[in-house]
């Protein structure tokens, strides 16, 4: 082990000097390396990474150059996934990118096994983008894949910076760039890994177009980081993993040619504003209430309603006219008076009808873009557009603001799907300035169990009910899950979900306590082969919430995030048989996560002769930050230890 450290340390030391790592040539640390120790679970691993961007003129055209070198060691055959490598490039009407002088060794043994140039294949991805995939061959357990390229790009926009963090953890990953004076990017750090090198200087007169006499000052970047973690994108309960990656990204802000034009690329959101009022796409769609005037009965305009029932009706007639076609759309091709008429849209035209309808009815709705969660957040130093793609009406009456999406048959009036909780949005006002807006979920969101049980050990059965309520998010989340599957399909689901032989024999919804935010099932039950041994275990949560704790990492880099508030509580009322006695209860469980933010309640006792459970995870925070994954984890791990592992102990008197 100590050797291993120290020649870790040589190898960083060599490229912290910044010397130049030969293609084809390996260090004996490299061949040498077993196991990674800082990751032992890790099946792969990068050796050595490096990513350089620099302009150059070539054949009297400026170009955006990078160029890639990665020695990527195979731990275990789990590992074997990164031998296909895919190199993705951009191309358009007005040019395309190059991807130059591939080449790719797989070092196994001591032998160096070449891919070869008609074993590269281009793959159309998108309208606009394709990669270079190859597999590298005569791969084993400890083989070392190497492989270095150069892409040739005219679109200067397209330095996208650096991912310093991957599935698979690096032990070192080194960016350059050199950007000439005449180009300017905006520049973010995202993830909190710090960087081990961080420099910039300035280099003179380093960058000319052929025919002109002028020069162009560089900025020379160089950032390290060292032993980076694997990023685990498999986590539950988190965002769009680009928000947590440590990465650099840049962004084209300006340019200036050197006959002093200049061209900028990052807009203000007053730009914005501008071209969002005359955008044909949008903010022209927004302009349609008089279409929506000519075509609608004048009662579901005109009603003599207050506003707030007015707008619940508007909502649940744009959510039973249209069905979505699973498409956001939010800024190209967007038709509402064609999706209008044939009762199919997307999520732009959808909420956009909704808006109309509303502006028609004399009310302020307005439109909201968005990021759901799996896309990122949005930035809010400055304009990025492709930041949003979605779309949500912002209504505001009498004070009160609800957001609202009309796509889902199931979901009630003032609540957006689970993809759209994503913290804030921009509301694009047409008649003011665009402005930020919070996204808060409601907090009302539970799931409860109530349950009455009579045991007869004599015969190994047991007979019951329970009811099931569902509030907030979980009942739209239920109700959604229902309307997709068959009754039976459903109970059979529910019986396989539970331990044990247990058979359900009556199940009916309570129509007169459920609406769309609340569902009350009401359940009837069998259970048969109870263990009828002397001492008589039973564990009396016979719905359960998690079957396992669903964190497993034993640290997380980023922050867990639920979305909504949650509240998961399970109460059962348990008939002692006669002729038994209870001889041991559970012992009771009561935590609390720091500042209140979660709370497990646990606790079984006896009153005359009846048991009491009382079970109570509650989750009072959306996010908690890295800092506090052990407690979280912690917590739902007392949780699920408290639901599987609590018996109730009787006896015969």
């Amino acid at each position: 082990m100590k050797r291993f450290g120290l020649l870790l340390l040589l190898l960083k030391s060599i490229a912290l000097l910044g010397q130049q790592v030969e293609f084809g040539e390996l260090t004996d640390f490299e061949s040498g390396l077993r196991s990674y120790e800082k990751d032992t679970t890790a099946h792969a691993v990068y050796l050595y990474e490096k990513g350089e961007n620099y302009f150059e003129v070539r054949r009297d055209y400026v170009w955006l150059i990078k160029k890639y070198h990665a020695k990527i060691k195979i731990l275990d055959k789990q590992g074997f996934s990164e031998a296909e490598i895919s190199i993705p490039y951009y191309h358009s009407d007005n040019g395309t990118e190059r991807v130059n002088d591939i080449r790719a060794i797989t070092h196994t043994n001591g032998a160096k096994h070449n891919v070869m140039a008609h074993n590269v294949f281009d793959v159309e991805v998108s309208e606009h983008w394709s990669e270079k995939r190859f597999t590298f061959s005569n791969v084993q357990n400890g083989s070392i894949l190497e492989y270095t390229y150069e892409i040739q790009s005219p679109f200067f926009y397209n330095l996208n910076g650096w991912d310093f963090q991957d599935n698979i953890p690096k032990i070192y990953t080194e960016y350059h760039a050199k950007i000439p004076g005449n180009y300017i990017y905006n520049r973010s750090l995202l993830g909190n890994i710090p960087l081990d090198v961080n420099e910039a200087t300035i280099k003179k007169s380093c960058f000319s177009i052929p025919g002109t006499s002028q020069q162009a000052d560089c900025e020379v970047l160089r950032y390290v980081m060292e032993d980076v973690p694997a990023f685990k994108s498999d986590e539950e309960y988190m965002l769009a993993p680009s928000n947590y990656k440590s990465r650099l990204e840049f962004e084209l802000s300006e340019y200036q040619s050197f006959r002093g034009v200049k061209e900028r690329y990052t807009k203000s959101w007053k730009d914005v504003d501008k071209e969002f009022r005359t955008d044909g796409d949008i903010g022209g769609q927004l302009r349609k209430k008089n279409y929506f005037e000519r075509n609608l009965p004048l009662d579901i305009l005109a009603g003599k309603e207050e506003d707030l029932t007015k707008a619940k009706n508007l909502y649940n007639f744009v959510k039973s006219h249209y069905s979505w076609n699973g498409k956001f759309g939010i800024f190209r091709d967007n038709k509402v008076k064609k999706a209008f008429d044939e009762g199919v849209g997307n999520v732009a035209e959808i909420n956009i009808t909704l808006i109309n309808l509303l502006n028609a009815a004399g009310m302020d709705a307005d439109l909201m873009l968005l990021s759901t969660r799996a896309h990122g957040l949005p930035k809010k130093s400055h304009p990025v557009m492709s930041d949003f793609n979605y779309v949500v009406a912002k209504l505001d009456i009498d004070g009160t603001t609800y957001l609202l999406d009309a796509t889902e048959k199931q979901l009630p009036f003032g609540m957006l799907p689970f993809r759209c909780l994503n913290y804030y949005g921009r509301v694009m006002d047409l008649d003011g300035e665009s402005y930020w807006f919070d996204i808060e979920a409601p907090k009302g969101n539970s799931k409860e169990v109530m349950l009455r049980l009579n045991l007869n050990f004599e015969d190994g059965t047991a007979k019951g009910n329970f009811d099931e309520i569902s509030r907030g998010y979980e009942a739209y989340f239920k109700n959604n899950h229902l309307a997709s599957i068959s009754n039976q399909e459903y109970l059979e689901e529910v019986e396989n979900s539970t331990n044990g032989d247990f058979y359900i024999n009556e199940y009916n919804i309570d129509e007169d306590k459920s609406n769309e935010n609340m569902l009350m099932e009401h359940f009837t039950f069998e259970l048969e082969n109870l263990n009828t041994s002397k001492n008589l275990y039973f564990n009396p949560f016979l719905i359960r919430f998690f079957q396992t704790n669903p964190f497993k990492s034993s640290e997380r880099n980023y922050p867990v995030d639920f979305g909504y508030w949650r509240n998961y509580k399970y109460m059962a009322n348990i008939k002692i048989p006669e002729g038994y006695r209870i001889k041991d209860l559970p012992e009771n469980n009561n935590i609390a996560l720091p500042g209140g933010s979660g709370v497990l309640r646990f606790n079984c006792s006896t009153s005359q002769d009846n048991i009491i459970v009382f079970f109570n995870l509650q989750l009072r925070s959306t996010q908690y930050k890295s800092e506090g994954y052990a407690f979280v984890k912690e917590l739902f791990e007392q949780a699920v230890t408290s639901v599987n592992q609590s018996y109730l102990v009787f006896e015969k008197e």
